[in-house]
């Protein structure tokens, strides 16, 4: 979408913090503000008077990075180098009361399904015909799709039903329109995100939905990569795996995030599943679409968690064998249900912990990267890094797994076939062995899956 910017309006600044579902609420209102010819920007600051800080509350980390960016940006409208400062998100959503009287400079505090008042506030009008048109910050060629906003679930750490409200899924025609116009300016694959992607069309048509809308979106012309992110373990759809194993473009790839494997410690967090019953499912993926990689994410030192619950959630990753794996350390969250509790495990052992994790799956990542070596995959090529390029396979999100370094000339944005022929813990090192026209789609150019 090109627009001639407002030349009087002051350049708007849109900060992102947190995860993906964010950077998708930061895309829209820059779209929102573009499509009223204001010159918004995302994490420009040079030349912006006017500066959208888009907030994370998750954890402890999270919102303290937010309130020093907010706080950075309010000292630098004290020095006048900008005019305004906004805060939307989800720290604004859980405390905005505290934060308008902790820090009175702020121009306007947002919660996360404000954004009509949030547009207004800086100058433009909501335009309803906008929706579901968006410019992705990411590098172009993939973009994040949230299919679903807020969370039912009743897990005792999480807040994010306290600042995103109850699930709410989107219709799929209105997710098909807005991959189709993503794909029409050139991106190639989309990553679906939501809170809950299992529990994704319960609330509209009375059943889960997944499956329909993944089938959906595997028909949109031009979407080479189709990607699962956020799948809640219990009530997991299994008809989801028929369709990944039978739609090419869909990526053999599912993030699934378990947080724990001890029967005590899975009752404390209110996860609705048992070791045994997580370990029934992974054993079903792997069984139905024969060479997936699993990421999952673990949270150590939940109140309560004994040396036996810790011993039992490595046994575990060691048996279970995740191709990708990510870890975090609890922090009480105010109004959880775990947070009633005392916070009984140490900082200190809950960093220990966290350690050994990674300890162990550091291992099981270097193992499986060295069986990779001397096989061909198809290579989503990201970026240009020094004199080589950076991409990834099916098997990989941006940011937060593998990435394959390329010897050889390829073209940022599209396929190639590449030769592995070194690895690392998180690293592939490959070389281009040919270039997958624009038109073919993943998983059909000769190059191995899994």
């Amino acid at each position: 979408m090109k627009t001639r910017p407002h030349a009087t309006s002051p350049r708007i600044n849109v900060i992102t913090l947190g995860c993906s579902k964010n950077l998708v609420d930061s895309e829209v209102l820059l779209t929102q503000l573009q499509g009223n010819r204001l010159d918004a920007v995302h994490e420009q600051d040079a030349g912006a008077g006017v500066v959208v800080v888009n907030t994370c509350g998750f954890i402890d980390r999270a919102k303290e990075e937010s309130v020093n960016t907010i706080l950075d940006y309010v000292s630098r409208k004290g020095e006048g180098l900008i005019e305004k400062v906004f805060v939307t998100g989800c720290l604004s959503e859980r405390y905005r009361d505290e934060l308008r009287e902790e820090i009175p400079e702020v121009d306007g505090w947002f919660g996360t399904r404000d954004m009509p008042d949030l547009v207004q506030a800086l100058g433009a009008d909501y335009k309803h015909e906008l929706v579901g048109e968006r410019k992705p910050v990411t590098d172009g060629h993939y973009a994040y799709l949230k299919i679903a906003e807020g969370c039912d679930r009743p897990c005792s750490f999480c807040a994010i039903p306290l600042m995103r409200g109850g699930h709410q899924s989107r219709d799929i025609e209105s997710l098909v329109q807005e991959a189709t116009w993503l794909a029409h300016r050139g991106v190639r694959e989309v990553m679906l995100i939501a809170q809950d992607l299992t529990y994704y069309g319960i609330d509209l048509y009375g059943k889960r939905r997944l499956a329909d809308l993944l089938n959906a979106l595997a028909d949109v012309p031009g979407l080479d990569w189709i990607r699962l992110h956020y799948a809640y373990p219990s009530g997991f759809p299994l008809e989801v795996l028929e369709v990944m194993a039978r739609r090419p473009n869909i990526c053999n790839y599912l993030d699934i995030p378990l947080q724990h494997a001890a029967d005590p410690v899975l009752k404390a967090m209110r996860r609705g599943i048992t070791r045994a019953r997580t370990e029934e499912l992974i054993a079903t993926i792997r069984a139905r679409v024969p060479g997936i990689a699993l990421r999952t994410t673990m949270l150590v030192g939940h109140p309560g968690e004994t040396d036996t619950d810790h011993a039992a959630l490595l046994d575990f990753i060691r048996q279970a064998r995740f191709e990708r794996l990510g870890v975090f350390t609890y922090s009480h969250e105010d109004n959880t249900h775990a947070a009633k509790s005392e916070d009984t495990v140490p900082q200190e052992v809950k960093e220990a912990r966290a350690a050994e994790v990674m300890a162990v799956q550091q291992e099981i990542s270097a193992a499986y990267n060295r069986s990779l070596i001397g096989r061909t995959f198809q290579v989503l090529v990201d970026r240009a890094e020094g004199e080589g390029y950076v991409g990834r396979t099916e098997y990989d999100s941006p940011e937060v797994d593998n990435e394959v370094h390329l010897q050889g000339l390829v073209q940022v944005g599209h396929f190639c076939q590449a030769e592995i022929y070194d690895a690392t813990e998180y690293d592939l090192f490959a070389k281009v062995v040919d270039v997958v026209p624009a038109a073919q789609s993943a998983g059909t150019g000769g190059a191995a899956r899994l």
